[in-house]
């Protein structure tokens, strides 16, 4: 049998299970929205401590939690505050949130959860009887004091996300740009067929089309600096509507200020605390380029996936490492799993792309957005999923891809784009006329040329050079 105790807040007394730190406003959100079955991401719990933990400090150091008149914290209740906050920002009460990721569209729910279990957490730490009627260290009082969830929810939101593209994201790109660099160098002497269309074109080194897919990833790592630079501005010191009321005037910049100094990303307060309180503009900007990240690293395994085709009926010019068996019917099948499986975290993203847009092109009216949980939600997902999966691709498949270099030569001479090297000599409809006509007799364009003696042998020989074709004329 489970064992319950009784909380109070401003609409009575709600039951709850005896040993949960969260209290009654977490209980009525856990009855009122039994909709997914999802919480709210650790990501974000984990910044909401952190927010709350340089709340604490902050208004410790502007004398918020002593003065006269408002129940007034002992040292060691803001030192417990202060450690409260701290342990739910390590993860040590994650079990403490409960609350579904749909819930008030504020986010108001889960700040009260925070609140709670801070509070509790610390009247434990100091040394008081948690489950008392009256709060020595209150949920609102000092917990959320100079806050309002409308500007703490956000900011934790924020640096959720900043953390996550900084400690996560960013390395796992940089390991991908590091191995495709490597290889474009060890394969710039393998010459290999170009294709436009999915059609044969001129030829060029399996270095450079390599070389081609590291910089889609040196663009990608600059897009997710850009990604965490547009959420560098909280919103905190606005409280309700963007006006600071109950906060202290150097609240926001301090809580700012402790932030940065402990994540190392340079956080300011809001330039504008109404546009900040209202709009979600910031993630928004932020998660479109996510988005592009995850089209250029859908194209990267798109690419690959087809160059490794085969392995006897494709193109078979990569090959990768087996990892498990493709086919439940067919024997000794193998796919290119790690591939497909970044298509398929791609175009998760790009789902929650829309996701996100329409939250922050309806959510926000007045002073308000009232869809900032599913942009917590759908944010953290785009950067967890993209970080895990760009990470595994980068160790499983592209750092032991191996170039088929007899595959890769094997075409390149029966390519009728090796015309090309013809125009500077014979001019483009003479060439297009060849063209067709080697491809009628299943010839290739040198041997047709050597035939009808187009050129004399030692031109003939520059002009279908296939090097030569790799870079501009000299």
């Amino acid at each position: 049998m489970f064992e319950y105790r009784m909380e109070h807040d401003t609409m009575g007394e709600v039951r709850l299970p005896k040993q949960v730190y969260y209290g009654a406003q977490t209980q009525r959100a856990i009855d009122n929205f039994p909709i997914s079955g999802r919480r709210i991401a650790p990501e974000l719990i984990h910044a909401l401590g952190l927010v709350k933990w340089a709340a604490a400090l902050a208004n410790h150091q502007l004398g918020q939690l002593t003065r006269n008149g408002r129940n007034p914290l002992q040292s060691k209740e803001i030192d417990a505050l202060i450690q409260a906050a701290f342990e739910v920002s390590e993860g040590m009460l994650d079990d403490e949130f409960p609350i579904d990721v749909y819930q008030t569209g504020s986010g108001t729910s889960s700040n009260m959860n925070a609140n709670e279990v801070i509070s509790n957490r610390a009247i434990e730490i100091a040394g008081y009887d948690r489950f008392a009627i009256e709060k020595r260290i209150h949920p609102n009082d000092h917990v959320n004091c100079g806050q309002s969830t409308n500007d703490i929810f956000p900011t934790a939101i924020h640096v959720a996300a900043a953390l996550e593209i900084k400690n996560r994201l960013i390395p796992a790109i940089q390991k991908g740009i590091d191995i495709l660099q490597k290889k474009a160098e060890d394969w710039k002497d393998i010459l290999k067929i170009g294709r436009t269309h999915l059609a044969d074109a001129t030829p060029l080194s399996l270095g450079q089309e390599v070389s081609g897919l590291g910089r889609q990833m040196e663009l990608s790592r600059k897009r997710a600096e850009m990604a965490l630079d547009q959420i560098l501005e909280l919103p905190v010191g606005g409280t309700a509507v963007g006006t600071g009321i109950n906060s202290h005037t150097q609240f926001g910049s301090r809580v700012a200020l402790i932030l940065a100094e402990k994540t190392q990303i340079p956080f300011q307060e809001t330039f504008n605390h109404f546009e900040a309180n209202a709009q979600r503009d910031g993630l928004v900007a932020c998660h479109s380029l996510l988005k592009t990240i995850a089209v250029s690293v859908s194209s990267i395994a798109n690419n690959i996936r087809w160059l490794s085709s085969g392995p006897r009926c494709g193109f078979y010019e990569l090959k990768l490492k087996d990892l498990q068996p493709g086919s439940s019917i067919m024997p000794g099948k193998v796919n290119p799993v790690l591939c497909e499986s970044v298509m398929q975290l791609s175009a998760k993203v790009l789902g929650n792309d829309a996701t996100i847009s329409y939250a922050g092109a309806s959510g926000g009216q007045f002073q308000l957005n009232i869809m900032m949980p599913v942009i917590a939600d759908t944010v953290l997902d785009s950067i967890r999923i993209l970080s895990g999966g760009i990470s595994l691709f980068a160790e499983k498949c592209l750092s032991t891809m191996e170039a088929n270099t007899e595959q890769c030569q094997k075409a390149v001479e029966q390519s009728l784009s090796m015309v090309t090297g013809l125009n500077p000599f014979i001019g483009y409809e003479k060439a297009a006329a060849l063209a067709k006509e080697a491809f009628k007799t299943n010839k290739t364009i040198r041997e047709l040329c050597q035939e009808q003696k187009i050129l004399p042998p030692d031109e003939l020989e520059k002009a279908l050079n296939p090097w030569r074709m790799t870079k501009p004329l000299s």
